[in-house]
């Protein structure tokens, strides 16, 4: 009978169904706080099951031998090392869905806060002071809603500034035409949104794209008085440059459950006569807590059980016969997915994955949804193999799969197809030796592997581009590892894949931008 341990506080409910599922269970809910005595007794369990407050680290994955499985009750898994859990071969499942209806209402709620001054007239009345005119509030109604990040969380806001008759506006690359229309809003470019919004408010998860999507160039090109209301990750927004526009008094006010750093026990924004904070209780509710409760007890019970395979992190849903033979495909397929997706800037339209070969033949279902997700991963950190597809599909992204027994050249080619509002654009690879390695980019023949930071560009083929582009990048002490170049025939259109030791910084890449030839620059990590 395998074993779970339930090391921070989770509903009764999810011991239970452990229990009726067949597994063993123990349910410690402090011993996650206690970081010696876990590391003594994780050994003895198959599974463990957290929220927040255990930190299942390298150290702790390392000791658990027997563990199979750790199950995160809600979204974040920033306290779970995931690459030491991949390599010690641990699945690492979270509950996505679970509170999405909790944080939204979080976050409409503190939109009424903030434009009503709720939280400071409770505070003055309860002192007995009646200031009836000090706290002159403003309606919502007719207001122009932005929503940054129109996904699971994001798309419920819209909904519900819809049914208050708020004009609502939305950023997200991911968000087609359709999907807008379908939800019922005004899909804009960002700049666009931060000009018209009243109110804005973010549901976008913290990746290198979206840190400081609110920084102070963003924040500066916001309508005067508008609001900004953040119950999405700290990290979104530059708290220090929000204070400087709260004191300036270009923005009216700020609604904060989340903070760079986290738990805030002080505070700049603390205080501030402008600025409702709450304790990042986007998911605290009783409803929220059962939900991940029973999802997280359902998911790991019925791997541990049966070896089925929910909303996990790191693996795919493969079976045991198939996984050494997939094993490089699946990779393959998820770094074909993270180039483009790198690249794509604009709204998904659809995304193809051609299979031709040997590999036609096998089961591409895994191999599809991890080039969804690599697709996706750039702007959604909750995306994962399992998830990928439902969140292209509730983006309104169609997904498609297309099979042929020949392959020209190689044994087994993966070929992904990604049509965007702006353009269309492909990128094929194969397997060589047990690594993937790309053969064709936009038409162009192309043999590269992949590594962890890349440099790509697109240029004119004109003489002394690669010279120039070398001179670059050795005076800005980038070392290159590697380079791969390809045209689609003399003088058109060629395309460089530079493997370099370090990520290519904004800075370099602005100069490489400006080289004669140039049409597109794009720093890439794998």
């Amino acid at each position: 009978m395998p074993k779970v341990l339930i090391s921070d506080k989770l509903s009764e409910t999810a011991v239970n169904i452990f229990r009726e599922r067949g597994v063993d269970v123990d349910y410690q809910p402090d011993l996650g706080k206690d970081k010696d005595r876990l590391l003594d007794v994780i050994g003895a369990y198959d599974g463990l099951a957290v929220r927040s407050a255990t930190k299942a680290t390298s150290k702790i994955i390392a000791a658990a031998k027997n563990l199979k499985v750790i199950g995160r009750a809600g979204i974040g898994v920033d306290n779970i090392d995931i690459p030491a859990a991949t390599a010690a071969g641990v699945v690492v499942m979270n509950t996505p869905y679970g509170n999405a209806i909790t944080t939204a209402e979080h976050a409409i709620a503190m939109m009424f806060s903030l434009v009503r001054q709720i939280p400071q007239a409770s505070q003055s009345t309860h002192a007995g002071k009646w200031e009836k005119s000090a706290f002159m509030g403003a309606e919502v109604f007719g207001k122009t809603l932005g929503v940054i990040g129109c996904g699971n969380i994001g798309s419920i806001v819209a909904d519900r500034g819809v049914g208050l008759k708020m004009r609502v506006i939305a950023f997200d690359p991911f968000l087609t035409e359709e999907r807008a229309v379908e939800i019922g809003v005004e899909k804009v470019a960002l700049e666009e949104l931060l000009s018209r919004a009243d109110i804005v408010t973010l549901h976008t998860p913290l990746t290198d794209q979206t840190r400081n999507v609110l920084g102070r160039d963003n924040l500066a090109k916001l309508k005067k008085g508008a609001y900004v209301v953040n119950c999405a990750r700290g990290g979104l927004v530059d708290e220090e440059a929000l204070k400087d526009a709260l004191d300036e008094g270009r923005i009216a006010g700020a609604a904060l459950d989340v903070f760079a750093t986290e738990p805030a026990t002080e505070h700049a924004l603390f205080g501030h006569p402008k600025v409702v904070a709450t304790p990042h209780l986007g998911a605290s509710t009783m409803e929220a807590q059962e939900n991940v409760a029973i999802q997280i007890a359902e998911q790991m019970a019925d791997y541990l059980m049966r070896g089925a395979v929910s909303n996990s992190l790191n693996s795919p849903s493969v079976t045991a016969e198939e996984a050494p033979r997939l094993k490089p495909f699946i990779m393959l397929a998820e770094k074909l997915g993270a180039f483009a997706g790198q690249l794509t800037e604009s709204g998904l339209k659809k995304i193809e994955v051609i299979y031709e070969g040997e590999v036609a033949a096998l089961n591409t279902k895994p191999l599809t949804a991890s080039a969804v997700a690599g697709v996706l991963k750039p702007m959604l950190e909750e995306v994962n193999v399992v998830n990928a597809p439902v969140l292209a599909r509730e983006r309104g992204v169609a997904v498609a799969e297309t099979f042929s027994e020949n392959a020209e050249i190689y044994d087994s080619i993966i070929r992904l197809r990604i049509t965007s509002e702006n353009q269309e654009r492909s990128i094929s690879g194969t397997v060589f030796a047990g690594a993937p390695r790309i053969v064709e980019i936009k038409g162009v023949e192309m043999e590269a592997g992949f590594y962890p930071h890349m440099l790509f560009t697109t240029n004119d083929d004109k003489p002394g581009f690669i010279g120039a582009l070398g001179q670059t990048l050795g005076e800005a002490g980038v070392n290159i590892a590697t380079f791969n170049l390809g045209r689609s025939a003399p003088g058109a259109q060629a395309i460089a894949l530079i493997a370099v030791d370090e990520p290519v910084t904004e800075a370099v890449l602005e100069k490489v931008r400006a080289l004669p030839h140039v049409t597109q620059a794009k720093s890439l990590s794998f």
